[in-house]
């Protein structure tokens, strides 16, 4: 069997020095705050592109898709080379390649144009997600690694929050061009701190590392990307058999990468990492949570406006109070988890947030503005509640070594469950608008409770299952 690849030297038990460690983190605050403003910005100026690109609404939806299609099918292909050639330089890579593209997006004269450089953002935007919880694991000590997440997902928490109304406020004085422009300036923030505050650690000899496996990460990127474009193709009600081409086709993929690496130490699709119980049912965990999220925020804005006759501009003001408290939660549950069991802390906020998306569902035209803030609070404190414990279990449940391979897979749980919740509330959507939103939610309400069930399940899970 292959020698473990130890791109780094295994992160340092202490973290980094306090001064160090904010530098750090301010740089991967920045970069990730980017790229998770990037993907709530795009989506409410679509209509805008569209327009001023005199592109169809259907032709212009491609902005959002080849970002998310490029992030998803290549963030376990960049994990696995960061454990290869390290945290920082794909990190840092990502950051110049997202800046770099960012500015190809606001000069783009067309459609096309603008679709490739989203892929090019895309990439970068892969690059430096695959690499955050790594990065997290090294700038924060053990005994402060909960608090670690908690900031990250505040960071997160903000930047998704703000992206619609940033979006609007850049629209109302500009074209969308400038969209794209502002990630410059924090693009080359992020990249200056991080070249001067993220370890630069030593890497193993080439004699002990396990060579990268590009047949294995074409069969990765394969997969992943047929996966996420079959399930919105399905939603859609394409064409069923050329969706069950391609789902067959990602599957084949997926096994044949399988096959591949078996005998991997580091495999770029972690098995490894699948075979220890604690963190199989952390991913699992956020899968169910991050569908359950794009349920509420696909289906909510249909079920105010057609079951409860609320306005466009009460819709908005209405979603406010989910991201707002998941950013005010996310830092105390941080903390908490460096006290108490992950898996409680998780499983209590979903049941939290199953509550409130049930609560919602069973919401009447008569319901009053307070009634539906509590709901959107319960919800917005179950899924904070959720998240920085539920990052620390699946990292902390990782070896060392394998810190680049659980980080890809924290980001790539996230995004195929957001793909997924997608794609089940378009599908709930298209029986019926008012009470297809209806549906979408008491499924939220399922897969969450399901999710927290799964969650406290990990309590039973015995330590030496997992070395």
């Amino acid at each position: 069997m292959a020698t473990p690849a130890k791109a780094e030297s295994g992160p340092a038990p202490d973290g980094l020095p306090a001064g160090e460690r904010r530098l750090a983190m301010l740089s991967v605050a920045a970069g990730v705050g980017m790229a998770s403003l990037d993907t709530s910005i795009a989506n409410t100026a679509l209509p805008a592109m569209a327009l001023q690109l005199q592109a169809t609404p259907a032709d212009s939806v491609w902005i959002v898709t080849a970002y998310q299609l490029a992030m998803v099918a290549t963030l376990l292909p960049f994990a696995a080379l960061s454990e290869i050639v390290g945290y920082k330089k794909v990190n840092l890579a990502g950051l110049l390649l997202f800046a770099a593209a960012s500015l190809a997006c606001a000069l783009a004269p067309n459609l096309p144009v603008l679709i490739g450089a989203r892929l090019a953002q895309g990439l970068g935007a892969s690059a430096i997600m695959s690499v955050n919880g790594a990065l997290l694991r090294v700038i924060y000590p053990s005994r402060l690694l909960g608090q670690g997440f908690g900031t990250n997902a505040l960071v997160v928490a903000v930047a998704f929050s703000l992206g619609p109304a940033l979006a609007s406020a850049i629209l109302s004085v500009a074209t969308w061009p400038w969209l794209f422009g502002i990630n410059i300036p924090f693009g080359a923030i992020a990249l200056i701190l991080g070249w001067r505050a993220l370890p630069r650690r030593r890497a193993a000899p080439a004699a002990g590392r396990t060579p990268y496996d590009v047949p294995a990460a074409l069969c990765n990127i394969g997969a992943f990307g047929l996966l996420i474009f079959a399930v919105g193709e399905a939603a859609h009600h394409r064409h069923a058999g050329v969706t069950s081409l391609e789902l067959v086709v990602a599957a084949a993929l997926l096994g044949l990468q399988v096959r591949r690496e078996r005998s991997s130490a580091s495999p770029i699709f972690p098995v490894d990492l699948f075979r220890r119980p604690l963190f199989s049912l952390s991913a699992l965990t956020a899968t169910l949570t991050f569908a359950t999220q794009s349920l509420g925020f696909v289906g909510l804005p249909f079920f105010f406006e057609a079951a409860l006759h609320r306005s466009a501009v009460d819709i908005g003001l209405l979603i406010t109070p989910w991201p707002v408290v998941v950013g005010i939660m996310a830092p105390i549950a941080g903390r908490l988890s460096d006290r108490y069991p992950p898996g409680a802390l998780a499983g209590i906020g979903l049941a939290m947030l199953s509550a409130g998306m049930a609560a919602l569902a069973t919401l009447t035209p008569q319901a009053t503005v307070l009634e539906i803030a509590a709901r959107m609070t319960l919800c917005g404190m179950g899924f904070g509640f959720f998240q920085a414990p539920n990052l620390k279990a699946m990292m902390s449940s990782a070896p060392p070594h394998r810190s680049g391979g659980a980080s890809g897979i924290i980001a790539t749980a996230r995004l195929t469950g957001q793909a997924s919740g997608a794609a089940l509330a378009a599908f709930c959507l298209s029986l019926s608008v008012p009470q297809g939103a209806r549906y979408a939610l008491w499924l939220a309400a399922v897969l969450s409770a399901t999710g927290s069930i799964v969650s406290v399940s990990r309590l039973f899970v015995r330590q030496d299952a997992m070395d």
